[in-house]
């Protein structure tokens, strides 16, 4: 059964700082990509970042420079270190892992930033 679970979410002022992790089970996690994705209110989900397996990370314009993702296969974890965040990174943001056509999801957790 394939799990990725998310963590380290919550309400932070404009300007802070949060980790996101996610722990994953049940994959071959280092023949997986992995990545970030987020979804503010009424809008469509969108990516954040992504490691591919063996490769280097981007990211959206929207967060290229405060955002850093990285991965430990050993633990097969994901980690999404977020700084100097604004009220539009409010949103529900989601682990992903995928491999060829596999694609998997974790259930979200919610960082809201106050102006």
């Amino acid at each position: 059964q394939v799990q990725l679970v998310e963590s380290g979410g919550g309400l932070v002022q404009a300007g802070g700082s949060l980790r996101l992790s996610c722990a994953a089970s049940g994959i071959l996690f280092s023949f997986y990509g992995v990545a970030w994705y987020r979804q503010a209110p009424e809008k469509q989900r969108e990516l954040v970042a992504r490691i591919p397996s063996g490769g280097f990370a981007d990211y959206s314009d929207s967060v290229k420079g405060r955002f850093t993702i990285s991965r430990d296969d050993a633990e097969t974890m994901v980690f999404l270190q977020m700084n100097g965040l604004k009220p539009e990174d409010t949103a529900v943001y989601f682990c992903n892992a995928y491999f060829r056509s596999n694609q998997y999801w974790g259930q979200g957790i919610q960082v809201t930033v106050s102006s």
